[in-house]
Protein backbone atom coordinates (compact mmCIF):
# COMPACT_ATOMS: atom_id res chain seq x y z
CA UNK A 1 0.00 0.00 0.00
CA UNK A 2 1.35 3.77 -1.11
CA UNK A 3 2.29 5.98 1.49
CA UNK A 4 -0.19 8.11 -0.12
CA UNK A 5 -3.83 7.13 1.07
CA UNK A 6 -5.65 9.65 -1.08
CA UNK A 7 -3.67 8.54 -4.21
CA UNK A 8 -4.57 5.20 -3.61
CA UNK A 9 -8.08 5.59 -2.34
CA UNK A 10 -8.65 6.90 -5.50
CA UNK A 11 -7.14 4.32 -8.05
CA UNK A 12 -9.15 1.64 -6.15
CA UNK A 13 -12.42 3.86 -6.05
CA UNK A 14 -12.19 4.44 -10.03
CA UNK A 15 -11.77 0.64 -10.41
CA UNK A 16 -14.85 -0.21 -8.45
CA UNK A 17 -17.05 2.12 -9.50
CA UNK A 18 -16.28 0.95 -13.32
CA UNK A 19 -16.86 -2.22 -11.89
CA UNK A 20 -19.69 -1.07 -10.66
CA UNK A 21 -18.73 -2.14 -7.39
CA UNK A 22 -18.71 1.37 -5.57
CA UNK A 23 -20.88 0.32 -2.51
CA UNK A 24 -17.52 -1.65 -1.08
CA UNK A 25 -16.73 1.98 -0.12
CA UNK A 26 -20.27 2.95 1.19
CA UNK A 27 -18.68 3.06 4.84
CA UNK A 28 -15.58 4.32 4.43
CA UNK A 29 -16.18 7.83 5.81
CA UNK A 30 -17.12 6.21 9.00
CA UNK A 31 -14.31 3.48 9.33
CA UNK A 32 -10.94 4.59 11.57
CA UNK A 33 -7.93 4.40 9.77
CA UNK A 34 -6.87 0.54 10.35
CA UNK A 35 -9.93 -0.15 8.81
CA UNK A 36 -9.89 1.57 5.64
CA UNK A 37 -5.69 0.00 5.09
CA UNK A 38 -7.70 -3.18 6.22
CA UNK A 39 -10.27 -2.78 3.39
CA UNK A 40 -7.79 -1.32 0.54
CA UNK A 41 -5.81 -4.41 1.18
CA UNK A 42 -8.39 -6.76 0.38
CA UNK A 43 -9.95 -4.16 -2.71
CA UNK A 44 -6.46 -4.31 -3.84
CA UNK A 45 -6.34 -8.20 -4.35
CA UNK A 46 -9.74 -8.23 -6.31
CA UNK A 47 -9.58 -8.97 -10.33
CA UNK A 48 -12.95 -7.07 -10.83
CA UNK A 49 -12.61 -8.20 -14.79
CA UNK A 50 -12.39 -11.82 -13.91
CA UNK A 51 -15.64 -11.35 -11.73
CA UNK A 52 -17.27 -10.19 -14.15
CA UNK A 53 -16.11 -12.33 -16.69
CA UNK A 54 -17.47 -15.20 -14.03
CA UNK A 55 -21.24 -13.57 -13.36
CA UNK A 56 -21.90 -13.35 -16.78
CA UNK A 57 -20.67 -16.68 -17.91
CA UNK A 58 -21.61 -19.03 -14.96
CA UNK A 59 -24.80 -16.88 -13.24
CA UNK A 60 -26.38 -14.66 -15.94
CA UNK A 61 -25.58 -17.43 -18.97
CA UNK A 62 -24.80 -20.50 -17.67
CA UNK A 63 -23.49 -22.65 -21.02
CA UNK A 64 -26.10 -25.32 -21.81
CA UNK A 65 -24.24 -28.59 -20.95
CA UNK A 66 -22.58 -29.77 -24.24
CA UNK A 67 -23.44 -33.14 -25.49
CA UNK A 68 -20.58 -35.22 -23.75
CA UNK A 69 -18.80 -38.24 -24.72
CA UNK A 70 -18.28 -40.69 -21.56
CA UNK A 71 -15.98 -43.13 -21.63
CA UNK A 72 -14.40 -45.10 -19.02
CA UNK A 73 -10.42 -44.72 -18.16
CA UNK A 74 -7.77 -47.05 -18.19
CA UNK A 75 -6.48 -47.55 -14.69
CA UNK A 76 -3.93 -50.37 -13.30
CA UNK A 77 -6.42 -52.55 -11.00
CA UNK A 78 -5.21 -54.37 -8.46
CA UNK A 79 -6.37 -57.72 -10.13
CA UNK A 80 -3.35 -56.88 -12.38
CA UNK A 81 -1.48 -56.18 -9.80
CA UNK A 82 -1.51 -59.47 -8.10
CA UNK A 83 -1.02 -60.98 -11.47
CA UNK A 84 2.46 -58.83 -11.90
CA UNK A 85 3.88 -59.12 -8.31
CA UNK A 86 7.70 -58.90 -9.81
CA UNK A 87 6.79 -55.93 -11.51
CA UNK A 88 5.62 -54.66 -8.76
CA UNK A 89 8.19 -55.02 -6.66
CA UNK A 90 10.64 -53.46 -8.91
CA UNK A 91 8.48 -50.24 -9.26
CA UNK A 92 8.68 -50.29 -5.19
CA UNK A 93 12.14 -50.42 -5.10
CA UNK A 94 12.08 -47.66 -8.02
CA UNK A 95 10.21 -45.31 -5.92
CA UNK A 96 12.22 -46.22 -2.91
CA UNK A 97 15.01 -45.12 -4.32
CA UNK A 98 13.69 -41.66 -5.41
CA UNK A 99 12.71 -41.13 -1.68
CA UNK A 100 16.36 -42.46 -0.44
CA UNK A 101 17.29 -39.59 -3.64
CA UNK A 102 15.73 -36.92 -1.83
CA UNK A 103 13.06 -36.06 -4.75
CA UNK A 104 10.28 -36.55 -3.52
CA UNK A 105 8.31 -34.21 -1.23
CA UNK A 106 4.53 -34.42 0.47
CA UNK A 107 2.03 -31.74 -0.34
CA UNK A 108 -1.03 -31.44 2.02
CA UNK A 109 -4.10 -29.45 1.07
CA UNK A 110 -5.64 -27.77 4.56
CA UNK A 111 -7.22 -24.62 4.02
CA UNK A 112 -10.52 -25.83 5.41
CA UNK A 113 -12.35 -25.32 9.04
CA UNK A 114 -13.98 -27.61 11.22
CA UNK A 115 -17.35 -26.03 10.95
CA UNK A 116 -19.26 -28.64 9.68
CA UNK A 117 -17.69 -31.30 12.11
CA UNK A 118 -19.07 -28.64 15.00
CA UNK A 119 -15.26 -28.25 15.66
CA UNK A 120 -13.54 -24.92 15.94
CA UNK A 121 -10.03 -24.01 14.71
CA UNK A 122 -8.59 -25.57 11.08
CA UNK A 123 -9.88 -29.04 10.23
CA UNK A 124 -6.36 -30.33 10.57
CA UNK A 125 -6.37 -29.54 14.37
CA UNK A 126 -9.30 -31.81 14.83
CA UNK A 127 -8.61 -35.44 16.81
CA UNK A 128 -8.41 -38.11 14.74
CA UNK A 129 -6.72 -40.71 16.71
CA UNK A 130 -8.82 -43.74 17.77
CA UNK A 131 -6.96 -43.96 21.28
CA UNK A 132 -4.53 -41.40 20.79
CA UNK A 133 -6.71 -38.65 19.80
CA UNK A 134 -3.63 -36.97 18.11
CA UNK A 135 -4.63 -34.73 15.62
CA UNK A 136 -4.79 -34.89 11.63
CA UNK A 137 -1.69 -32.63 11.52
CA UNK A 138 -0.70 -34.94 13.40
CA UNK A 139 -1.15 -38.52 12.18
CA UNK A 140 0.37 -37.21 9.30
CA UNK A 141 3.51 -35.71 10.32
CA UNK A 142 4.35 -39.25 11.93
CA UNK A 143 3.92 -40.63 8.37
CA UNK A 144 6.62 -38.25 6.78
CA UNK A 145 8.92 -38.87 10.10
CA UNK A 146 8.51 -42.67 9.74
CA UNK A 147 9.94 -42.17 6.44
CA UNK A 148 12.39 -40.01 6.87
CA UNK A 149 13.93 -42.15 9.49
CA UNK A 150 13.17 -45.47 6.97
CA UNK A 151 14.98 -43.68 3.90
CA UNK A 152 17.69 -41.65 5.78
CA UNK A 153 15.98 -38.36 4.07
CA UNK A 154 13.66 -35.83 4.92
CA UNK A 155 10.41 -35.22 2.90
CA UNK A 156 9.99 -31.54 2.47
CA UNK A 157 6.02 -31.01 3.95
CA UNK A 158 4.47 -28.30 1.82
CA UNK A 159 1.08 -27.41 3.46
CA UNK A 160 -1.23 -24.79 1.89
CA UNK A 161 -3.58 -23.20 4.40
CA UNK A 162 -6.23 -19.92 4.20
CA UNK A 163 -6.42 -16.79 5.40
CA UNK A 164 -8.83 -18.01 7.85
CA UNK A 165 -6.74 -20.98 9.55
CA UNK A 166 -3.01 -19.18 8.86
CA UNK A 167 -2.58 -17.94 12.29
CA UNK A 168 -3.54 -20.71 14.22
CA UNK A 169 -1.96 -23.75 12.17
CA UNK A 170 0.84 -21.85 12.58
CA UNK A 171 1.01 -21.49 16.01
CA UNK A 172 -0.25 -24.98 16.47
CA UNK A 173 2.91 -26.60 14.66
CA UNK A 174 5.09 -24.31 17.16
CA UNK A 175 2.99 -25.34 19.88
CA UNK A 176 3.70 -28.92 19.01
CA UNK A 177 7.32 -29.15 18.24
CA UNK A 178 6.36 -29.65 14.50
CA UNK A 179 5.86 -33.00 15.51
CA UNK A 180 9.38 -34.19 15.28
CA UNK A 181 10.14 -32.78 12.30
CA UNK A 182 12.81 -30.25 11.53
CA UNK A 183 11.19 -27.27 10.74
CA UNK A 184 12.95 -26.20 8.04
CA UNK A 185 11.28 -28.87 5.86
CA UNK A 186 7.49 -27.47 6.88
CA UNK A 187 6.84 -24.89 4.58
CA UNK A 188 3.20 -22.99 4.92
CA UNK A 189 1.83 -21.05 2.13
CA UNK A 190 -1.42 -19.43 1.59
CA UNK A 191 -4.38 -20.17 -1.25
CA UNK A 192 -5.96 -17.56 -3.16
CA UNK A 193 -9.27 -16.17 -2.03
CA UNK A 194 -12.25 -14.90 -4.28
CA UNK A 195 -15.27 -12.58 -3.53
CA UNK A 196 -18.43 -14.19 -3.67
CA UNK A 197 -21.22 -12.00 -5.49
CA UNK A 198 -24.95 -11.59 -4.76
CA UNK A 199 -27.82 -12.52 -7.51
CA UNK A 200 -27.28 -8.66 -8.88
CA UNK A 201 -23.24 -9.29 -9.43
CA UNK A 202 -22.36 -7.05 -6.34
CA UNK A 203 -19.54 -8.16 -4.16
CA UNK A 204 -20.90 -9.19 -0.55
CA UNK A 205 -19.82 -7.59 1.95
CA UNK A 206 -19.92 -8.72 5.67
CA UNK A 207 -18.51 -5.89 8.04
CA UNK A 208 -17.91 -2.34 6.98
CA UNK A 209 -14.71 -2.58 6.49
CA UNK A 210 -14.18 -6.14 4.84
CA UNK A 211 -15.24 -8.21 2.45
CA UNK A 212 -16.67 -11.72 2.78
CA UNK A 213 -14.03 -14.32 0.46
CA UNK A 214 -13.68 -17.34 0.08
CA UNK A 215 -10.86 -19.78 -0.83
CA UNK A 216 -10.73 -20.55 -4.35
CA UNK A 217 -10.73 -24.04 -4.54
CA UNK A 218 -8.37 -26.77 -4.10
CA UNK A 219 -7.09 -25.71 -7.60
CA UNK A 220 -5.65 -22.66 -6.20
CA UNK A 221 -2.75 -24.70 -5.01
CA UNK A 222 -0.93 -24.46 -8.18
CA UNK A 223 -1.25 -20.81 -8.59
CA UNK A 224 -0.48 -20.54 -4.81
CA UNK A 225 2.54 -22.90 -5.04
CA UNK A 226 4.26 -20.12 -7.87
CA UNK A 227 2.80 -16.90 -5.64
CA UNK A 228 4.17 -17.88 -2.29
CA UNK A 229 7.89 -18.88 -3.09
CA UNK A 230 7.00 -22.82 -2.57
CA UNK A 231 7.55 -23.83 -6.43
CA UNK A 232 10.79 -21.94 -6.05
CA UNK A 233 11.71 -24.14 -2.85
CA UNK A 234 10.70 -27.03 -4.23
CA UNK A 235 13.14 -26.28 -7.27
CA UNK A 236 16.42 -25.27 -4.82
CA UNK A 237 15.78 -29.02 -2.85
CA UNK A 238 16.15 -30.90 -6.40
CA UNK A 239 12.53 -31.99 -5.63
CA UNK A 240 11.23 -33.96 -8.79
CA UNK A 241 7.66 -35.34 -7.74
CA UNK A 242 5.17 -33.92 -5.36
CA UNK A 243 2.85 -36.35 -3.29
CA UNK A 244 -0.84 -34.90 -3.51
CA UNK A 245 -3.18 -35.56 -0.51
CA UNK A 246 -6.36 -33.28 1.72
CA UNK A 247 -5.89 -33.03 5.38
CA UNK A 248 -9.16 -35.05 6.33
CA UNK A 249 -8.34 -38.41 4.83
CA UNK A 250 -6.80 -40.20 7.91
CA UNK A 251 -5.78 -43.50 5.65
CA UNK A 252 -3.36 -41.82 3.37
CA UNK A 253 -0.45 -44.15 2.29
CA UNK A 254 2.32 -41.50 2.60
CA UNK A 255 4.02 -41.27 -0.68
CA UNK A 256 3.49 -44.71 -1.22
CA UNK A 257 6.58 -46.08 -3.25
CA UNK A 258 4.47 -48.33 -5.75
CA UNK A 259 2.37 -45.08 -6.49
CA UNK A 260 5.60 -43.35 -7.32
CA UNK A 261 6.94 -46.10 -9.40
CA UNK A 262 3.73 -46.24 -11.41
CA UNK A 263 3.96 -42.42 -12.29
CA UNK A 264 7.53 -42.31 -13.04
CA UNK A 265 8.14 -45.10 -15.03
CA UNK A 266 5.05 -43.99 -17.03
CA UNK A 267 6.74 -40.68 -17.40
CA UNK A 268 3.54 -38.98 -16.27
CA UNK A 269 2.49 -35.97 -15.42
CA UNK A 270 -0.22 -36.32 -13.05
CA UNK A 271 -1.27 -39.58 -11.69
CA UNK A 272 -4.25 -40.30 -9.49
CA UNK A 273 -5.03 -43.22 -7.21
CA UNK A 274 -8.90 -44.42 -7.33
CA UNK A 275 -10.86 -47.22 -5.96
CA UNK A 276 -14.16 -49.13 -6.21
CA UNK A 277 -17.24 -47.30 -5.85
CA UNK A 278 -19.61 -49.35 -2.65
CA UNK A 279 -22.49 -48.82 -4.94
CA UNK A 280 -23.48 -47.81 -8.44
CA UNK A 281 -25.22 -44.51 -6.63
CA UNK A 282 -22.63 -44.19 -4.73
CA UNK A 283 -22.24 -39.74 -4.57
CA UNK A 284 -18.36 -39.89 -5.68
CA UNK A 285 -17.09 -38.34 -8.72
CA UNK A 286 -15.65 -40.83 -11.29
CA UNK A 287 -12.13 -40.44 -13.17
CA UNK A 288 -12.95 -41.07 -16.78
CA UNK A 289 -12.98 -39.61 -20.10
CA UNK A 290 -14.90 -36.61 -21.29
CA UNK A 291 -14.90 -36.33 -25.37
CA UNK A 292 -11.67 -38.10 -24.99
CA UNK A 293 -10.03 -35.77 -22.20
CA UNK A 294 -9.49 -37.98 -18.59
CA UNK A 295 -11.39 -35.89 -16.27
CA UNK A 296 -13.50 -36.30 -13.48
CA UNK A 297 -17.22 -37.77 -13.85
CA UNK A 298 -19.31 -35.77 -11.01
CA UNK A 299 -22.05 -37.96 -10.02
CA UNK A 300 -24.32 -35.28 -10.78
CA UNK A 301 -23.81 -35.51 -14.34
CA UNK A 302 -23.84 -39.59 -15.23
CA UNK A 303 -27.17 -40.66 -16.59
CA UNK A 304 -28.45 -43.90 -14.02
CA UNK A 305 -27.83 -45.57 -16.92
CA UNK A 306 -24.09 -44.70 -17.32
CA UNK A 307 -23.85 -45.11 -12.76
CA UNK A 308 -25.42 -48.45 -13.43
CA UNK A 309 -23.62 -49.54 -16.98
CA UNK A 310 -21.77 -52.99 -16.46
CA UNK A 311 -18.66 -55.03 -18.36
CA UNK A 312 -19.15 -57.72 -19.99
CA UNK A 313 -17.09 -59.26 -16.69
CA UNK A 314 -20.52 -57.86 -15.06
CA UNK A 315 -18.05 -54.73 -13.18
CA UNK A 316 -19.17 -51.32 -12.99
CA UNK A 317 -17.68 -49.79 -16.43
CA UNK A 318 -17.78 -46.27 -14.58
CA UNK A 319 -16.12 -47.20 -11.37
CA UNK A 320 -12.59 -45.40 -10.90
CA UNK A 321 -13.62 -43.46 -7.80
CA UNK A 322 -11.50 -40.21 -7.52
CA UNK A 323 -9.64 -40.25 -3.84
CA UNK A 324 -8.38 -37.14 -4.44
CA UNK A 325 -4.67 -38.71 -3.85
CA UNK A 326 -2.43 -37.70 -6.55
CA UNK A 327 1.26 -37.69 -8.41
CA UNK A 328 2.58 -34.87 -9.92
CA UNK A 329 5.53 -33.83 -11.60
CA UNK A 330 7.28 -30.25 -11.03
CA UNK A 331 7.77 -29.86 -14.09
CA UNK A 332 4.17 -30.10 -15.20
CA UNK A 333 3.33 -27.25 -12.34
CA UNK A 334 6.16 -25.06 -13.99
CA UNK A 335 4.31 -25.48 -17.09
CA UNK A 336 0.42 -24.92 -15.88
CA UNK A 337 1.74 -21.99 -14.54
CA UNK A 338 3.49 -20.85 -17.30
CA UNK A 339 0.29 -21.14 -19.38
CA UNK A 340 -1.29 -19.15 -16.87
CA UNK A 341 -2.87 -21.93 -14.74
CA UNK A 342 -6.42 -21.62 -16.59
CA UNK A 343 -8.19 -23.94 -14.91
CA UNK A 344 -12.07 -23.77 -15.11
CA UNK A 345 -13.94 -22.11 -12.63
CA UNK A 346 -16.92 -23.87 -10.77
CA UNK A 347 -19.61 -21.92 -9.44
CA UNK A 348 -21.51 -22.72 -5.75
CA UNK A 349 -24.87 -21.17 -4.92
CA UNK A 350 -24.53 -20.96 -0.72
CA UNK A 351 -25.79 -19.21 2.01
CA UNK A 352 -23.35 -16.54 2.77
CA UNK A 353 -24.07 -13.59 5.82
CA UNK A 354 -24.19 -10.09 4.35
CA UNK A 355 -24.96 -6.54 5.16
CA UNK A 356 -28.52 -5.71 4.80
CA UNK A 357 -29.39 -1.60 3.98
CA UNK A 358 -29.14 -0.46 6.98
CA UNK A 359 -25.71 -1.72 7.87
CA UNK A 360 -26.46 -4.93 10.01
CA UNK A 361 -25.41 -8.14 9.60
CA UNK A 362 -28.21 -10.93 8.15
CA UNK A 363 -27.23 -14.84 8.34
CA UNK A 364 -29.59 -15.87 5.49
CA UNK A 365 -31.77 -19.29 5.58
CA UNK A 366 -31.57 -19.94 2.26
CA UNK A 367 -28.62 -19.47 -0.72
CA UNK A 368 -28.24 -16.08 -1.87
CA UNK A 369 -24.48 -16.10 -2.95
CA UNK A 370 -22.20 -17.22 -5.62
CA UNK A 371 -18.75 -18.53 -4.82
CA UNK A 372 -16.07 -19.65 -7.07
CA UNK A 373 -13.59 -22.42 -7.16
CA UNK A 374 -10.93 -24.11 -9.14
CA UNK A 375 -10.43 -28.17 -8.73
CA UNK A 376 -7.24 -29.00 -9.29
CA UNK A 377 -8.09 -32.74 -10.91
CA UNK A 378 -9.03 -30.15 -13.63
CA UNK A 379 -5.35 -30.19 -14.47
CA UNK A 380 -5.39 -33.58 -15.78
CA UNK A 381 -7.19 -32.92 -18.67
CA UNK A 382 -3.60 -31.33 -19.77
CA UNK A 383 -1.46 -33.94 -18.33
CA UNK A 384 0.38 -35.65 -20.95
CA UNK A 385 0.44 -39.07 -19.59
CA UNK A 386 -1.21 -40.12 -16.58
CA UNK A 387 -1.39 -43.24 -14.65
CA UNK A 388 -4.42 -44.04 -12.39
CA UNK A 389 -3.64 -46.81 -10.06
CA UNK A 390 -6.51 -48.82 -8.05
CA UNK A 391 -6.46 -49.28 -4.33
CA UNK A 392 -8.34 -50.92 -1.66
CA UNK A 393 -10.68 -48.27 -0.26
CA UNK A 394 -10.46 -49.66 3.13
CA UNK A 395 -6.44 -49.42 3.19
CA UNK A 396 -6.18 -45.76 1.81
CA UNK A 397 -9.18 -43.60 2.25
CA UNK A 398 -11.36 -42.42 5.13
CA UNK A 399 -12.18 -39.06 5.01
CA UNK A 400 -13.89 -36.87 7.76
CA UNK A 401 -16.47 -34.56 6.21
CA UNK A 402 -19.26 -34.77 8.25
CA UNK A 403 -20.54 -34.83 12.19
CA UNK A 404 -22.17 -37.53 12.15
CA UNK A 405 -23.26 -40.70 9.63
CA UNK A 406 -20.73 -41.18 6.92
CA UNK A 407 -17.37 -40.56 6.81
CA UNK A 408 -17.56 -38.46 10.13
CA UNK A 409 -15.05 -38.94 12.88
CA UNK A 410 -17.32 -42.21 14.01
CA UNK A 411 -16.02 -43.59 10.99
CA UNK A 412 -12.31 -42.47 10.43
CA UNK A 413 -12.12 -44.00 13.94
CA UNK A 414 -13.23 -46.83 13.24
CA UNK A 415 -11.99 -47.24 9.80
CA UNK A 416 -8.57 -46.96 11.15
CA UNK A 417 -8.84 -49.47 13.71
CA UNK A 418 -10.11 -51.92 11.19
CA UNK A 419 -7.00 -51.20 8.70
CA UNK A 420 -4.40 -51.80 12.38
CA UNK A 421 -6.76 -55.09 13.46
CA UNK A 422 -5.43 -56.37 10.40
CA UNK A 423 -2.06 -55.99 10.94
CA UNK A 424 -2.23 -57.26 14.09
CA UNK A 425 -4.06 -60.74 12.27
CA UNK A 426 -1.31 -60.82 9.71
CA UNK A 427 1.05 -61.65 12.59
CA UNK A 428 -0.99 -63.95 14.62
CA UNK A 429 -2.60 -61.50 16.85
CA UNK A 430 -6.47 -63.09 17.54
CA UNK A 431 -9.03 -59.48 17.17
CA UNK A 432 -11.94 -59.48 19.14
CA UNK A 433 -14.83 -58.72 15.89
CA UNK A 434 -18.26 -58.04 16.41
CA UNK A 435 -21.31 -59.43 14.02
CA UNK A 436 -20.48 -56.83 11.22
CA UNK A 437 -16.64 -57.83 11.13
CA UNK A 438 -15.43 -54.42 13.27
CA UNK A 439 -12.85 -54.42 16.10
CA UNK A 440 -14.61 -54.56 19.29
CA UNK A 441 -11.28 -52.97 20.78
CA UNK A 442 -9.79 -49.10 19.44
CA UNK A 443 -6.61 -50.17 18.04
CA UNK A 444 -3.78 -47.56 16.76
CA UNK A 445 0.16 -48.22 15.89
CA UNK A 446 1.75 -45.48 15.56
CA UNK A 447 3.99 -45.64 12.04
CA UNK A 448 7.16 -44.61 14.58
CA UNK A 449 6.55 -48.19 15.52
CA UNK A 450 5.76 -50.07 12.65
CA UNK A 451 5.12 -49.10 8.89
CA UNK A 452 3.67 -51.84 7.72
CA UNK A 453 2.06 -55.36 8.46
CA UNK A 454 5.73 -56.95 8.06
CA UNK A 455 8.02 -54.93 10.59
CA UNK A 456 4.65 -55.01 13.25
CA UNK A 457 5.02 -59.20 13.00
CA UNK A 458 8.97 -58.14 13.82
CA UNK A 459 7.95 -56.59 16.85
CA UNK A 460 5.26 -58.41 18.56
CA UNK A 461 4.34 -61.64 19.73
CA UNK A 462 1.58 -63.51 18.32
CA UNK A 463 0.20 -64.25 21.88
CA UNK A 464 -0.52 -60.50 22.77
CA UNK A 465 -3.97 -59.44 24.68
CA UNK A 466 -6.15 -56.66 23.39
CA UNK A 467 -8.48 -55.12 26.17
CA UNK A 468 -10.87 -52.74 25.20
CA UNK A 469 -8.27 -50.34 23.36
CA UNK A 470 -4.30 -51.09 22.45
CA UNK A 471 -2.24 -48.26 21.18
CA UNK A 472 1.14 -49.17 19.92
CA UNK A 473 3.65 -46.01 19.85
Amino acid sequence: MTANLGETLEIFLRSARNAGQEHLFQYWAALASAAQQKLLKQIALIDFKLLDQLYRHLVLSPAKPAETALEPAEMISLRLQQEQPQKCRDLIAAGEELLQRGKIAALLVAGGQGTRLGFEGPKGVFPAGPVSNKSLFHLHAEKLLALARKYQRAIPWYIMVSDANEAETRAFFIRHDFFGLPPRDVFFFVQGMMPALDARGKIIMDAPDHIFMNPDGHGGVLSALGKSGALADLRKRGIDEIFYFQVDNVLVNMCDPLFIGFHTAAGADMSAKVCSKSDPFENVGILGKKNGKLAVIEYSDMSNQDKQARNPEGTLKYNAGNLALHMLRLGFIEHELQQGAKLPWHLAHKQIPFLNEQGELVQPQKANGYKFETFVFDALADAKNCVLLEVERHHEFSPIKNFTGVDSPLTARRDLSHFYAGWLEQAGVHVERDHDGWPTAKIEISPLFAMNAEELASKISPRLKIGTELYLL
